[in-house]
C-alpha cells in the first residue's frame, strides 16, 4: 500500500513538473511576424500557414493572424527555438519579433479656409465638395471610438456605400447597432498585445477586447478627420463653436490596434490588412516608433500594399522634436505629417509678489483662486529632486497645504502633476518649463487652477520663490482668444528631419494643425486622461502630431472626392506644392523651439493650404513601380529583401534609379560629400490644370550651392500631359569644409494662376 501511494505521489509530481514546464514554455513565447515566399498550392493562405507551423513543430493554434493583402505571411505565438527553426525554412523569407509602437499624442476649418463658400474645386463650393465626399471612407487605426458622441451623428449622411465590406464587431460594451451611416465600421486587433501582456492576465480592465474607446485618442483623431458638424461644442467653456471634421460627409471605419500597453506591429498590420479588404479610401495612423529600415518597418510594409490599392495614407511624424533626425514614418509612399499651431490660444497669467506678471496658457475649467495673493512654494532641495517635478508622493502636505506649487515640466505627465498637488493639499500650480522644453507651452485641463509658462518666465518665478522669504502668486485665466499673431508656428514637439533611413527623401512632408485641437472625446475618461479625473465631456483639446495627421487624412479624403482619378502620390503632391511657408504676418514661419525661423526639416513643404491644394496646376506623380525602382536604388537592399516590402516574387531590380533622390518626389533633399560635389535629379510634372498652361521656373538657394534648371520653361498643350526637367546642384564648398551642415532653398514653377513650390534641403557629409 505504501509503495503504491509512493508511486502515485511520484506520478503526480512528474505531472505537475510537466505542467509547470508547459506553463513556463508558454510564458516564454512571444509574437513573431513570419514573412513567407510565394504561395504554395494550398486552398488558402491560412491552411498553408497552419501547415508550415505544424511542419516546424509548432501547434496550429499558435497562429494569431493570417495576413491576406498587406503582408505575405502571418503572426504566430512562438518560442525562440521555434522562430529560429522557421528562419531555416526554404519557404520563409524572414522572421521578426513583434514591435511596440506608440500613439503620437472647431477653429481648424475656419483657419484653413474650409468654412468659406469659395471656389475650392473648379467652380464648386465647399458644400459641393462635402457632398462629393459622401462616398469616401476613412479608416482610422487608433484606440477605437466612442460611438455615442454627437460627432458621429448620421442624420445628414447618405446610405453606406454598397462596395463596403466591413462590419461592426460586437462586444459586451459595444452593440453593433451603435454603428450608423457615419460610423460604418468598428473592429479590434489585440492578439499581439494580449500575448505581450502575459496572455491577457496582465491586461487592464479598460482594455477589454472591444471597439469602444476608453482612452479618448481614437475618438479625437476620428472626429478630427471626419466628424459631423456639432454646434456649441466646447471643453469646459473653452474653444466654444461648431466642431466639424475636415471631411464631415465622409464615413469612418475604426480599427482598434492600440491599447493601454501600446500598439503592436502584428495588430497594426492586421488592422491595415483588414482595412484594405474592407474597402477604405484613406488610412490615418497617428502612431509610430523609431525610424527603421523599410523591410523591418511594419507600417511601411502594410501601407505599401494600401497605396498599391489606391489608398491615400497619412501618418504622424512623431512628438520627439526639436531633436534633429527624430522624424518617424518616413516611407516615401506615405504622407508624413508634422504639427503647427492655430491662430487660437488659451491665455492665463501669473502675477508674483514682486509685481511681475507672466503670460502662459491653461484649460482649467473650474473656479479660480480670486484676486488675493496665495502662498507660493518651490522645492529646490537636490536631495529630493522628485519634489521639484511633482512626482506622485513627492510633496509634503504640511509644506504645500493651501499654496500654489511650482512644478518643473518633465518626467511625468503634465496633468498628473496637478493631481499630485491636489492630493497634497495644494490649491494651484505653476507648470514651469526647463531648458529641455524651452518656451513652448501646452494647455491642459488640470485638476487645480494651473498655468503653464515657458522657460524664461519659469526661471524668474523659480528664482523669486527661492529667494523671497514670503513668496506669493495670483493666477488668472483669459478664456479663448482668436486671431493670434503670428500663426502658424511650428510646434517644438513636432519631430524633425533629416530622414534617418533615406536622407535623399525630405521628411516630414508637411505640417498641419496639431496644437490645442478641439475634437470628440470618450466619456470613459476625463479630459486630463487621468484615472482620478471624474469629469465627463464630449469634447477635448489635445496637442500632438496625432492631431495634425487626421487633418491631412480628412483633406486627402476631400481631394480624393474632388479628383477621384488622382493617385495617392498626386494627392500628396497637391497638398505639398501648395502649402504655405509664411504666417499671418506674412513672415516666414517661426519655430517654437527657439523662436528662430523654421526650416523644411521642421515644416517640410509648409503648412497645409487646402484652398490652393484643390487646384495645384501641376503634380509630381509616382506609381508603385517607381517606389520599387527607388528601393532598388538603395544598395543595401537585395531583390529578395525588397520582396518583403512589395510582396512581388518577380522583383529583380532590372529597373532602378541611379540613386534614391531620383524618385519623382515633390521635394528635394540633396546630400553632398567629400567626393560628391554635384547632384543632378530629373523630375516629371503632370498638368492637372488648364490646357495650354505655361510655367516658368524660379530658383532660390544658398550662396554655397549653384543651381541650374533645364529647361526653364514648361509648356503643356493638354490636360494630363507630362513634361520633365533636370536640376543640377553643385556645391561650392571645399571638400574639407563641413562647418555648414545644412542649408535650404526652393524650386518654384509658376504662372499667373499657380505656384508649384518644392522645398530643397542641402546637407554635407564626409562619408558620401
Amino acid at each position: 500500500m505504501a509503495s503504491t501511494c509512493s508511486f502515485s505521489m511520484v506520478m503526480i509530481a512528474m505531472m505537475l513538473q510537466c505542467l509547470l514546464c508547459e506553463v513556463m514554455a508558454s510564458s516564454t513565447k512571444k509574437t513573431y511576424i513570419v514573412h513567407m515566399k510565394r504561395k504554395h498550392n494550398n486552398p488558402s493562405k491560412r491552411e498553408w500557414y497552419t501547415a508550415t507551423l505544424e511542419y516546424h513543430n509548432s501547434h496550429s493554434d499558435s497562429l494569431l493572424y493570417s495576413y491576406e493583402t498587406a503582408y505575405n505571411g502571418f503572426a504566430a505565438s512562438l518560442s525562440k527555438d521555434q522562430a529560429q527553426l522557421l528562419r531555416r525554412s526554404d519557404s520563409v523569407l524572414a522572421v521578426y519579433e513583434d514591435t511596440r509602437y506608440t500613439l503620437h499624442t472647431t477653429r481648424t476649418p475656419e483657419f484653413l479656409g474650409l468654412q468659406k463658400a469659395s471656389n475650392l474645386w473648379e467652380g464648386h463650393t465647399i458644400q459641393d465638395l462635402d457632398h462629393a465626399s459622401n462616398d469616401i471612407i476613412i479608416g482610422i487605426l487608433d484606440t477605437g471610438v466612442w460611438p455615442e458622441t454627437n460627432s458621429f451623428d448620421d442624420s445628414s449622411m447618405p446610405p453606406v456605400p454598397t462596395r463596403w465590406r466591413g462590419q461592426c464587431e460586437p462586444a459586451p460594451d459595444f452593440d453593433p447597432s451603435l454603428c450608423n451611416r457615419k460610423l460604418i465600421g468598428a473592429r479590434t486587433f489585440s492578439k499581439g498585445y494580449l500575448l505581450s501582456s502575459g496572455g491577457g492576465y496582465m491586461v487592464r480592465e479598460k482594455d477589454q477586447v472591444s471597439p469602444r474607446d476608453r482612452e479618448g485618442h481614437g475618438t479625437h483623431t476620428a472626429t478630427t478627420a471626419a466628424g459631423s458638424a456639432v454646434p456649441n461644442a466646447t471643453l469646459l467653456g473653452y474653444a466654444t463653436g461648431t466642431a466639424r471634421g475636415m471631411a464631415p460627409q465622409a464615413q469612418v471605419a475604426a480599427y482598434k490596434v492600440c491599447w493601454t500597453g501600446g500598439c503592436y506591429a502584428s495588430d497594426i498590420l492586421a488592422g491595415i490588412d483588414q482595412a484594405i479588404q474592407d474597402g477604405v479610401d484613406v488610412l490615418s495612423l497617428s502612431l509610430g516608433g523609431s525610424s527603421t529600415a523599410y523591410h523591418r518597418d511594419t507600417i511601411a510594409i502594410g501601407t505599401f500594399a494600401a497605396v498599391q490599392k489606391g489608398i491615400f495614407v497619412a501618418c504622424s511624424a512623431g512628438n520627439n522634436g526639436p531633436r534633429q533626425g527624430s522624424v518617424a514614418n518616413v516611407a516615401p509612399w506615405v504622407m508624413t505629417v508634422g504639427a503647427g499651431t492655430l491662430d487660437r490660444d488659451f491665455p492665463a497669467y501669473v502675477k508674483i509678489g514682486n509685481g511681475k506678471r507672466f503670460s502662459g496658457v491653461s484649460l482649467y475649467g473650474g473656479e479660480g483662486l480670486g484676486d488675493e495673493p496665495v502662498g507660493l512654494v518651490y522645492f529646490t532641495d537636490k536631495s529630493n529632486s522628485s519634489s521639484s517635478v511633482c512626482l506622485p508622493g513627492s510633496l509634503e502636505p504640511s509644506l504645500v497645504q493651501g499654496k500654489v506649487v511650482i512644478c518643473d515640466r518633465g518626467l511625468n505627465a503634465r496633468a498628473e502633476k496637478s493631481a499630485v498637488v491636489k492630493e497634497a493639499g495644494g490649491v494651484g500650480m505653476i507648470l514651469a518649463n526647463t531648458a529641455v522644453s524651452g518656451e513652448e507651452v501646452v494647455a491642459d485641463s488640470h485638476l487645480v487652477p494651473a498655468v503653464a509658462v515657458g522657460r524664461s518666465a519659469g526661471d524668474e518665478i523659480r528664482e523669486y520663490a527661492s529667494l523671497d522669504p514670503n513668496p506669493t502668486a495670483v493666477l488668472s485665466f483669459g478664456g479663448t482668444v482668436l486671431n493670434v499673431r503670428p500663426s502658424p508656428v511650428v510646434a517644438a514637439f513636432s519631430s524633425r528631419g533629416p530622414n534617418g533611413v533615406t536622407p535623399q527623401i525630405l521628411k516630414p512632408d508637411i505640417i498641419g494643425p496639431g496644437v490645442n485641437i478641439l475634437a470628440g472625446w470618450s466619456e470613459a475618461v476625463g479630459p486630463s486622461g487621468l484615472t482620478k479625473d471624474t469629469r465627463k465631456t464630449q469634447f477635448n483639446i489635445m496637442s500632438g502630431t496625432s492631431m495634425s495627421c487626421p487633418h491631412i487624412s480628412g483633406l486627402g479624403a476631400l481631394l480624393k472626392a474632388a479628383h477621384p482619378d488622382w493617385s495617392p502620390s498626386a494627392i500628396k503632391s497637391a497638398l505639398m506644392t501648395t502649402a504655405s511657408t509664411h504666417d499671418n504676418t506674412n513672415s516666414p514661419f517661426k519655430d517654437a523651439a527657439g523662436g528662430d525661423f523654421s526650416t523644411p526639416w521642421a515644416h517640410g513643404a509648409g503648412y497645409v493650404n487646402p484652398q490652393k491644394a484643390f487646384s495645384p496646376g501641376l503634380v509630381y506623380d509616382a506609381t508603385t513601380d517607381d517606389y520599387v525602382a527607388f528601393l532598388c536604388s538603395l544598395d543595401y537592399y537585395t531583390p529578395e529583401t525588397i520582396q518583403l516590402i512589395v510582396k512581388n516574387p518577380n522583383v529583380n531590380c532590372s529597373v532602378r534609379f541611379d540613386e534614391a533622390g531620383q524618385l519623382n518626389y515633390p521635394s528635394f533633399s540633396v546630400v553632398f560629400g567629400s567626393k560628391k560635389r554635384a547632384v543632378a535629379y530629373t523630375r516629371t510634372l503632370t498638368n492637372v490644370g488648364a490646357a495650354g498652361s505655361v510655367y516658368d521656373v524660379d530658383v532660390d538657394g544658398p550662396s554655397v550651392v549653384a543651381i541650374t534648371v533645364k529647361p526653364t520653361r514648361l509648356e503643356f498643350a493638354q490636360v494630363g500631359e507630362k513634361q520633365s526637367y533636370t536640376v543640377t546642384f553643385v556645391s561650392n564648398k571645399t571638400a574639407d569644409d563641413y562647418s555648414l551642415l545644412s542649408k535650404f532653398g526652393s524650386i518654384v514653377w509658376s504662372n499667373q494662376v499657380h505656384q508649384v513650390r518644392s522645398p530643397v534641403a542641402f546637407a554635407w557629409t564626409d562619408d558620401s
